[in-house]
């Protein structure tokens, strides 16, 4: 349960564009967490599928009814890329085909840890381009210390795929500016709330046009730290957004209404979401 100074209702409607609701920390009470998430009033957000158990999870709560409206994601995180092959690739296809999974990813490179080589990194991105480009689905991205290979990566691949978003983007202004001439879009988390190390986005993130930024929690993981209570077990969940979205936007020097309905915008847009509640 959040405490009560940490629970507040956005001005305008929210959509979380990356949540990892499948996660076991939220097996005990997803319910209560779905019902704060809608009376912070989030109307909708994205499970983000990143390997055959969170795909298939995701997928099936999308399926249900909830007092928010789920959609999902289907890729392989690069953390996993190792385990790409035939089977995997013919299993994300089939998903893709699902009505509520909206985009190809959580996909792309991770030079920070290496838990899969950056070759079978960039084996597993490239067929991920390959189905983005196929099936037309926008892509979830994931990049970290990994701009230059990012970059030339998805400008080999510009012409063929369609919108794309850099999920948790966290990299440094040269990359930023990458992703922007490509037309992507860039999402933002609660590492712009941590002083330790998001301080240089609280510059960049007012160099993303208003059109091109969306708002996501990446939950259960970055816990924002601009919350004015301690929260026990450190578990970030969708009904603190708010939170992110009221920093973001005094960041950029705009209304906390104003961020939330244009973010909101963008990521109906991106994801062609119609009927979120």
């Amino acid at each position: 349960m959040l405490p009560d100074a940490l629970c507040f209702q956005s001005p305008e409607p929210l959509i979380d564009i990356g949540a990892n609701l499948t996660h076991e920390s939220f097996n005990h009470d997803l319910d209560a967490v779905l019902e704060r998430a809608a009376r912070a009033n989030l109307t909708a957000m994205v499970l983000t599928g990143t390997d055959r158990a969170s795909i298939e999870a995701s997928a099936a709560l999308t399926e249900q009814s909830h007092p928010v409206a789920l959609y999902a994601t289907a890729g392989l995180h690069p953390h996993h890329a190792g385990e790409f092959d035939n089977s995997l690739q013919r299993f994300i296809e089939g998903y893709l085909d699902h009505p509520r999974v909206l985009a190809v990813g959580e996909c792309g490179l991770d030079y920070h840890r290496n838990f899969s080589s950056p070759s079978d990194q960039r084996r597993a991105f490239e067929a991920h381009l390959e189905m983005a480009a196929r099936t037309k689905k926008p892509l979830f991205l994931h990049e970290r210390d990994a701009g230059s290979d990012m970059l030339d990566m998805l400008g080999q691949w510009r012409d063929d795929i369609g919108p794309a978003v850099i999920h948790c983007f966290t990299g440094d202004k040269q990359t930023l500016y990458g992703y922007l001439d490509m037309d992507l879009y860039v999402g933002q988390t609660g590492w712009l709330c941590d002083e330790r190390r998001g301080e240089h986005l609280r510059e960049l993130v007012g160099d993303i046009p208003a059109d091109r930024l969306m708002i996501e929690t990446d939950c259960p993981y970055l816990l924002p730290r601009n919350l004015p209570a301690r929260l026990k077990g450190r578990r970030h969940e969708p009904a603190l957004l708010p939170w992110i979205c009221r920093e973001i936007a005094a960041c950029r020097g705009v209304s906390e209404a104003e961020l939330a309905r244009q973010t909101t915008s963008n990521a109906r847009a991106f994801f062609n979401i119609t009927d979120s509640i």
